[in-house]
């Protein structure tokens, strides 16, 4: 993770600069400018500006771009730098972001960090028993992370899981947040706004009791994802269990032998009818570690982390489609 990020700043410098000389180009749009980082919260936000014609909502990071390896243009900057309202998540892999608002054009910019709005639940990345390291993951080198109001810039710190859109818990908190944001700058509909919310948030309940109901009633409290891990604020809110190969913002594509060993002597030890990966997998992983396991007619489903969808991402519709899947790896 530390050399994709390091390599990433040597064109970041000159994105920011052409950003500055492009800023004149960007043109006035009808509405209020609301910004959205990544399809999840671009999601979020439509539902809550939704039957309005108040807001001009723009996603930045979609069209199937991993938002682990996206490079912003200059017209990105601009259009963060002139946002009047900018939603994010604050993590590693938007981190870029942090470094636009330094000189932000529109001073009045009302800014939802989720890293910021969730400081309370978030937690740090762990490598649990099995689970493949990286070597250039190295805490003691890596000054590129989430840092919290107490952490002092320069200061070295833990790095952050930055999935919390995997959270249906916190996606109600961090709706909660755009819609004050969006709602302090377009007055007028403020009403519409809360309903939205009201609306939404409901939903999201709902699937969360469906949720609980289901692990509730599971046979299995422990998940095996062979390939990265990006659901621990999943896992969190249901007191799940996982073993997994590599964190979630892992650039490790192969396993070592001790790690597809140790997992697939949990498929077996679990008697696992169904294995999980990420989308876009290639299940190669998962694949070796059913055959090392020795078990027959093992499954394998992909929970999907929407870390590489675009704007027509429905985020209830997914996750609702993972609980039938997690359901399958806990049967």
């Amino acid at each position: 993770m530390v050399k994709r990020i390091f390599a990433a700043l040597t064109g970041l410098a000159l994105v920011f600069s052409m950003a500055g000389c492009a800023q004149k180009t960007e043109t006035n749009s009808k509405g209020i400018k609301v910004v959205c980082a990544t399809a999840p919260l671009y999601d979020w936000t439509k539902h809550i500006t939704e039957g309005t014609e108040s807001c001009d909502l723009s996603l930045i990071i979609g069209n199937g771009t991993d938002l682990h390896s996206f490079q912003p243009s200059a017209a990105d900057i601009v259009k963060i730098k002139n946002a009047d309202v900018l939603v994010y998540v604050g993590g590693e892999s938007d981190g870029w972001i942090r470094d636009a608002l330094k000189e932000t054009a529109n001073k009045n910019q009302k800014v939802v960090c989720l890293m910021d709005v969730l400081k309370d639940a978030v937690v740090e990345e762990e490598v649990v028993e099995g689970m493949q390291g990286e070597d250039e993951h190295d805490h003691d080198d890596h000054d590129e992370h989430y840092e919290h109001n107490d952490h002092h810039e320069g200061e070295e710190g833990p790095e952050y899981d930055e999935h919390v859109w995997m959270s249906l818990r916190l996606a109600s908190r961090s709706c909660k947040a755009i819609e004050e944001a969006v709602a302090s700058v377009a007055t007028k509909d403020a009403d519409k706004f809360k309903a939205n919310l009201d609306s939404y948030t409901a939903k999201l309940s709902d699937l969360d009791k469906q949720y609980a109901e289901m692990v509730k009633g599971a046979r299995l409290d422990t998940m095996v994802v062979c390939d990265r891990y990006p659901f621990r604020y999943l896992a969190e809110d249901y007191k799940l269990k996982y073993s997994a190969a590599f964190v979630g913002c892992s650039a490790e594509t192969e396993a070592s032998f001790e790690t597809v060993k140790f997992l697939a002597d949990k498929v077996k030890s679990l008697d696992c009818k169904t294995v999980l990966t990420i989308e876009n997998s290639d299940g190669k992983i998962a694949k070796t570690v059913i055959e090392t396991s020795g078990k027959a007619g093992v499954n394998i489903e992909a929970l999907d982390s929407m870390q590489s969808c675009g704007k027509d991402v429905d985020y209830l519709a997914v996750m609702t489609s993972n609980l039938a899947k997690l359901k399958a790896a806990l049967s």
